[in-house]
C-alpha cells in the first residue's frame, strides 16, 4: 500500500479537505474526473485555499490517470494505492441535463485507510467536506470518522456533511452518526424528504424540517438546495433565500459540490451568510453551463476572495 501525496502549500489561507470518493464519471461525451469530495477540493482550491482531495485509488491505469488529472489541475491530494480497482461511475444525462448514476462497488475509495499522515492532516485543516456515499463500506466509514474526531473543535473550523444519497448506499445509523459529527449540513429537497421519512420527522413543510434538524443536531448552518426552486441557508438566528438563475444547462454534474466550495470559501474569507450564499448560487449556476464536474471558474468569481 503506497501513499501518493501532493501537499505543497498553495498559500497562507489554510488547508481545506474533501474526503471520500475519487473516481471517473463515464459520461456520454467521454470520461471525466469526479467524486463529490474531489470536486469540492478542486473548486475551493480555485478560491485560493489549499484544497486537498483525500481518497484511495487502485494500482491501475485509471488510478494513474486520476493522478495525472489532479496534477494537471494543480489539485493537492493525499491518496492511498490499495488492492482494489479505481472507482468508476456510469453517468446518464437526460434531456434536462439531470444526471443519473450507476456507482460500481468494491472499489478503491471504499477502502481508504487511516494513516498517521492522515491523522496529522486532520489536525491542520480549517474545514472538511464529507458525504454518506463513501461511508457505505466499513473501512472508509471508519477512516472518515477518525479524521473528523482528530480535527480540533475550535471556532472557525467547519465539518460539512454534504449528504449524497445514491442507490441505497446509506442507512439511518450512518446518517445520524454523520449529523452528530458535523456542524454544517448540506442537503437537497429530495434528500430531505428521504431523510424525513427515514427519521420519522413530522409531516410538515421542508423549512420546518430544516429548523428541526438544525436544532436537534446543534448545527451552525443548514443549506437546503431545491434545484430550480432556489436555495436556503438556515442558521439558528436567520434564514437566507436566493433564487436559482436561469441558465442553459449542459449538465448538473458537480454543481452542488461547487456550491458548497464557494460557500465555505466565502465564509472562511469573512463574508456574511447572504454574501456567501449569493456567490455559491452564481458559481453553481455557471458550473451547470459547463460539461463535467471541474470546469475552471471565471476570474469574476475569484477576484474579491
Amino acid at each position: 500500500m503506497a501513499t501518493i501525496e501532493k501537499t505543497k502549500q498553495r498559500n497562507s489561507k489554510g488547508i481545506v479537505v474533501g474526503i471520500g470518493e475519487a473516481l471517473w464519471d463515464i459520461l456520454p461525451d467521454g470520461k471525466k474526473i469526479g467524486g463529490a469530495p474531489a470536486n469540492f477540493a478542486y473548486h475551493i482550491s480555485q478560491f485560493g485555499y489549499n484544497g486537498m482531495a483525500v481518497s484511495a485509488i487502485g494500482d491501475d491505469r485509471l488510478g494513474d490517470e486520476i493522478l495525472e488529472n489532479f496534477n494537471a489541475k494543480g489539485l493537492r491530494y493525499q491518496l492511498e494505492k490499495v488492492s482494489y480497482p479505481t472507482g468508476v461511475v456510469q453517468v446518464n444525462v437526460d434531456d434536462a441535463g439531470i444526471a443519473c448514476y450507476d456507482i460500481k462497488e468494491n472499489v478503491a475509495w471504499d477502502n481508504i485507510p487511516f494513516t498517521p499522515k492522515l491523522e496529522k492532516l486532520a489536525m491542520q485543516v480549517k474545514a472538511v467536506c464529507f458525504g454518506s456515499l463513501a461511508q457505505r463500506n466499513v473501512v472508509s466509514h471508519d477512516t472518515i470518522n477518525r479524521f473528523l474526531n482528530a480535527m480540533p473543535d475550535r471556532e472557525g473550523r467547519y465539518k460539512i456533511f454534504d449528504i449524497n444519497l445514491r442507490q441505497g448506499f446509506y442507512s439511518k445509523d450512518i446518517l445520524q452518526n454523520a449529523l452528530s459529527k458535523c456542524n454544517i449540513l448540506k442537503i437537497n429537497d429530495e434528500e430531505l424528504v428521504a431523510v424525513s421519512r427515514l427519521f420519522g420527522l413530522p409531516g410538515i413543510d421542508l423549512q420546518d424540517k430544516c429548523w428541526l434538524l438544525l436544532a436537534k443536531y446543534k448545527l451552525k448552518m443548514l443549506i437546503l438546495t431545491c434545484g430550480i426552486n432556489g436555495s436556503y441557508v438556515f442558521t439558528p438566528e436567520h434564514v437566507s433565500f436566493v433564487e436559482t438563475p436561469k441558465v442553459a444547462v449542459a449538465d448538473t454534474v458537480g454543481a452542488g459540490d461547487s456550491f458548497t466550495a464557494a460557500f465555505i470559501a466565502a465564509i472562511l474569507g469573512g463574508k456574511n451568510i447572504t454574501e456567501a450564499h449569493m456567490l455559491a448560487v452564481d458559481v453553481s449556476a455557471f458550473v451547470c453551463t459547463q460539461h463535467g464536474a471541474m470546469p475552471e471558474l471565471p476570474e469574476s468569481f475569484l477576484k474579491n476572495m
